[in-house]
């Protein structure tokens, strides 16, 4: 009997140490982390400031999330298609638009407002052409699907022309450089820093941007749908320093220079303030009945055949910060 209590007692001492220990498991699994997935270009202003300080880690670690920032160069669009990330920097209107066209699991979660003038068709300094309609038959460099192909193609409408009266070029932001420099197109649209730097270094003349009211040039926020549906806490957090973040661009713009300057590929500071003047950093929440613009994009690129079908803008997936 003696022998069968003191096997009992440790029994059930071994069992209650088990216990506890299956407890501190269990709750370190719980206290484990999420990892939240950010993708950014190194145009992607406001993200690049929140990376480097840190603002997203510490407003998230205490909701129980960790962040992994991954740069794209190339293939972003094929990352937004295949929502291999959870949330992604801004892009461009036009841009967005061939991920709603690809059926992309995106949601729409915050929006940069107009920038008109921070996208232009520009020409070298000592050109014949001064006007649009000057155009006719020259040799025009632009980036196919962008925000400056939209400018493109909406500046020559509005000039009662169509893409088939220029000789379209259709080249990436460094080789469409290299060509203007080299004398091998006539005309470039193009956006900012790029617009920047032509300006202060080259003294480039604009002939059109979007001031006229073709273009406005808005940039939107995405995030994965399963992932948005999921953390609407992460995005109301990721909403927020977005919003702060572009405030202190505006405040600041020769301190937010001299950040970014560096990190935009070594840009002097002059320039990027130059760029960021003409960029609004107002980041609202997006409204379905705000969305006149990107139908006017998408009805443009059904036409012109840069996208496959039909595309109803304000068929898309938007989340809403809730009222504070």
């Amino acid at each position: 009997m003696h022998f069968t209590f003191s096997g009992s007692r440790r029994l059930r001492h071994a069992c209650v140490s088990l216990t506890l220990i299956g407890g501190v498991l269990s709750a370190g699994l719980v206290q484990a982390n999420e990892t939240v997935s950010i993708s950014y270009q190194r145009s992607s202003t406001l993200f690049i400031l929140l990376k480097r300080t840190g603002a997203l880690e510490k407003k998230l670690k205490p909701l129980g999330y960790d962040v992994s920032w991954h740069e794209f160069s190339t293939g972003l669009l094929q990352s937004l298609n295949a929502g291999s990330v959870d949330l992604h920097a801004d892009v461009a209107d036009a841009f967005a638009l061939f991920t709603q066209a690809a059926n992309a699991p995106l949601t729409y979660y915050a929006e940069e407002t107009a920038a008109p003038t921070a996208q232009a068709i520009i020409v070298p300094p000592d050109s014949p052409i001064r006007s649009v309609a000057d155009l006719k038959g020259k040799r025009v460099a632009v980036a196919k699907g962008s925000g400056c192909n939209y400018l493109l193609l909406s500046t020559l409408a509005k000039a009662g022309m169509t893409i088939n009266d220029v000789q379209v070029r259709y080249l990436e932001a460094p080789d469409a450089l290299a060509a203007f420099r080299g004398g091998n197109i006539d005309a470039w649209a193009i956006w900012d820093p790029f617009l920047a730097a032509q300006q202060r270094d080259t003294h480039v003349r604009v002939i059109a941007d979007g001031s006229s009211g073709v273009a406005q040039y808005n940039r939107f926020y995405m995030a994965t749908t399963s992932f948005a549906d999921k953390h609407p806490d992460v995005l109301r957090v990721v909403f927020d320093e977005l919003n702060t973040t572009g405030k202190w661009v505006k405040a600041h713009p020769q301190d937010a220079a001299q950040i970014l300057g560096p990190m935009w590929g070594n840009i002097p500071a002059p320039t990027v303030e130059l760029a960021n003047s003409r960029r609004s950093y107002d980041i609202v929440p997006v409204q379905r009945d705000q969305l006149a613009e990107q139908q006017r994009i998408a009805d443009t690129y059904r036409a012109a055949g840069l996208i496959p079908a039909a595309l109803k803008a304000t068929d898309i997936r938007i989340w809403t910060p809730p009222a504070k």
